[in-house]
């Protein structure tokens, strides 16, 4: 709504990185999340990321999963060595994920939160908050299903 945190406000966002080839996912993410106060900065390879965020590092980083040339998971992979080596500071990664099965893999990569698509603003904007905020974002509508009554599996239980 506004400034004084309406539904739709997301605080300061001063720099978000987002790495699509995809129109769609840019056009989404990018009208969810501009506002007059917001960058969105986008580059169009995984490969492009390191060098933007070595070179002005963001606050946020958003990979799309289908990214040409080297993809999201290859990118925030390559981010997190390039920050345990020391040469680039800790920066937040949001993977946009293309189905259930990828949050093997966004977990894997140290990623610090991830959305399935299709991207839901709603969704999108809790997970930028949660990361701005230092905090880690899974997608909360696409756990397991749990049904009531049966008991847990695992050790211990028969």
């Amino acid at each position: 709504m506004d400034a004084t945190g309406g539904a739709g406000y997301l605080g300061p966002v001063p720099d978000v990185l987002l790495a699509a080839d995809a129109p769609w996912v840019v056009d989404e993410v990018t009208a969810v999340l501009s506002g007059p106060e917001d960058t969105v900065r986008v580059v169009p390879t995984g490969e492009a990321v390191r060098n933007a965020v070595a070179e002005d590092p963001p606050d946020l980083v958003i990979l799309d999963l289908q990214i040409g040339n080297m993809g999201a998971m290859a990118a925030c992979m390559d981010l997190r060595l390039e920050e345990s080596a020391g040469r680039i500071d800790r920066v937040p990664v949001l993977l946009l994920l293309d189905r259930r099965p990828d949050v093997f893999l966004a977990r894997r990569t140290e990623a610090d939160g991830w959305l399935i698509k299709p991207i839901a603003p709603i969704r999108l904007r809790k997970a930028v908050r949660a990361l701005l905020a230092g905090e880690r974002f899974e997608d909360p509508s696409q756990r397991p299903p749990t049904v009531a009554g049966l008991p847990a599996a695992g050790p211990g239980h028969d």
